[in-house]
């Protein structure tokens, strides 16, 4: 069997020449050729997303210059799994390969599903999304805590956290991050907002109007502005009525609505009470005008 090797200091640590335990059909610097068909790809692969045009691209220049970088594949059973190197044994397969070279390695479950991380995240392979969602594998699936995470794959204990909070998100706004249509600049703006129609709402305005994270930002700041200080006074509607008036009107319009109560001065004048509903886009406000039965056409 090949010697194990340790973890987290990158492939070139990890690649060493490492003797197959069957007689290898060609051999050079620990490189032995294996059917493609007793491949299979790992469970443990973080990555999701294959562009079709750049996996087209690889298999022809496969198809004219051969795999020139192995596959790292480890034994399980009478066949190997693959555990780096996915989009070269997919592209290998579309050129109509029967044969790749590989390095074989002895790795377990929590060893595959690492190094598959650490391989595509050294090649800027994953989407925020997928590495969002392989950090979570290493701390579920293996009990790591974001420090042991952030070791493995040299990165900052605080950049693998603020990679975890995107999968706190609503699917629709992953999403438009896993294809590209938000950056992880604009997933902040949008997490700091605490009710979720908010965030799809505002993620699909983003990406509808190309709207930077600085003006995405701005209007962010714009909703949770809070109101100034009032003066010493005394609602005249009480607290756990005025929460559930606010949640059902949230519900009705499906947006951020504020009702703020008349209130009572210590002098006895009334103070004016309001109710404030947000909304994003002219359609947004067409919408929000019909559920009050208004027209917009006025």
């Amino acid at each position: 069997m090949s010697a194990k090797h340790g973890l987290g200091r990158g492939l070139g640590a990890l690649i060493q020449d490492t003797p197959p335990t069957e007689s290898p059909k060609e051999t050079t610097a620990g490189v032995v050729r294996v059917p493609l068909a007793r491949i299979r790809p790992s469970p443990w692969q973080p990555r999701r997303r294959f562009a079709a045009d750049a996996l087209a691209e690889l298999a022809d220049s496969i198809r004219e210059r051969g795999v020139l970088q192995p596959l790292l594949v480890r034994r399980v059973g009478e066949g190997y799994e693959l555990i780096a190197g996915e989009r070269r044994f997919r592209a290998a397969a579309e050129a109509g390969l029967s044969e790749v070279p590989v390095i074989l390695m002895e790795a377990t479950d929590h060893e595959a599903l690492e190094l598959a991380l650490v391989e595509n995240l050294q090649r800027q392979d994953l989407n925020v999304i997928e590495e969002a969602e392989g950090y979570r594998a290493l701390a579920e699936k293996f009990g790591l805590t974001q420090e042991d995470i952030a070791r493995r794959v040299g990165k900052a204990r605080a950049s693998v956290a603020n990679s975890l909070r995107l999968l706190n998100l609503p699917v629709s706004v992953r999403q438009f991050l896993s294809e590209g249509l938000l950056t992880s600049g604009h997933a902040k703006a949008l997490l700091s907002l605490e009710i979720e129609a908010e965030q799809c709402r505002l993620a699909e305005q983003a990406v509808r109007d190309g709207m930077s994270v600085r003006e995405l930002e701005r209007i962010v700041a714009r909703i949770k502005r809070a109101p100034r200080k009032p003066r010493e006074s005394r609602s005249d509607i009480p607290a756990n009525h005025l929460n559930r008036l606010s949640e059902a009107l949230h519900q009705r319009f499906g947006t951020a609505v504020r009702v703020e109560p008349c209130r009572t001065l210590a002098n006895g004048k009334k103070i004016k009470g309001s109710i404030q509903i947000d909304y994003y886009s002219n359609e947004d406000l067409d919408r929000v005008l019909g559920l009050l039965g208004v027209s917009g056409d006025l």
